[in-house]
């Protein structure tokens, strides 16, 4: 019998008769909910979210970490199936680099020299590296527990994947909190919260999600 054949029955012999689609899709609302109320019963929303969204800076902000959210989301969809190819999603995360690239640069080139540290320092660097993995913790443990009803082919990359998931759905809740704009700032302080967070996965499903 072949590897992926054997993976399959596994698969289909689980003791749960939900799909492992469905269990994403359900881990995937419940992480976002409570994400959410976590915010908004503890530091809330941003008080002027109403006057900054006219501003291209917040809306790329929202917009890069919700498209980074869904892409990783659905690289999870796929990567607990060992029978299909996660390739192509993954190679899909290239986007939202790409443009956080561009925005970085086009900030370089239209900011003075002189305010290119305080845009990349911000007010709340410590704040956004410390609460982002706070808000991935319901995702992430979501994530885990629907992957460990597939059979991922390599739990480390599974793990890391629901990591990267968890940690951009946080940065996409705390943006709408976060009062630092600057893509200097994003580029810096959010995708360093949401490598701890990938890197946590990768090391928890490394465990977690071996069969």
């Amino acid at each position: 019998m072949k590897t992926n054949d054997l993976i399959r029955l596994l698969e289909e012999d689980a003791p749960a008769g939900m799909s492992l689609g469905r269990r994403i899709t359900l881990a995937l609302l419940a992480g976002v909910v409570v994400a959410a109320l976590l915010l908004i019963v503890t530091v809330g929303l941003r008080h002027n979210l109403a006057s900054v969204f006219e501003t291209a800076r917040v809306i790329f902000k929202v917009g890069e970490t919700l498209l980074l959210a869904i892409l990783a989301s659905a690289l999870v969809y796929r990567i607990g199936k060992p029978d299909l190819p996660a390739r192509t999603r993954a190679l899909m995360l290239l986007v939202p680099l790409g443009l956080l690239v561009a925005a970085v640069v086009t900030e370089l080139a239209l900011l003075p020299p002189a305010d290119w540290v305080s845009s990349w320092r911000g007010q709340h660097a410590a704040f956004c590296v410390f609460f982002i993995p706070v808000l991935a913790l319901a995702p992430l443990a979501a994530f885990l527990a629907a992957l460990k009803a597939g059979a991922p082919e390599n739990p480390a990359l599974a793990g890391a994947a629901a990591g990267l998931a968890a940690g951009a759905i946080a940065a996409a809740v705390y943006a709408w909190h976060c009062p630092d704009d600057s893509p200097l700032f994003v580029a810096t302080w959010y995708v360093i919260a949401i490598g701890i967070v990938t890197a946590a996965g990768g090391l928890i499903g490394r465990r977690s999600l071996a069969w």
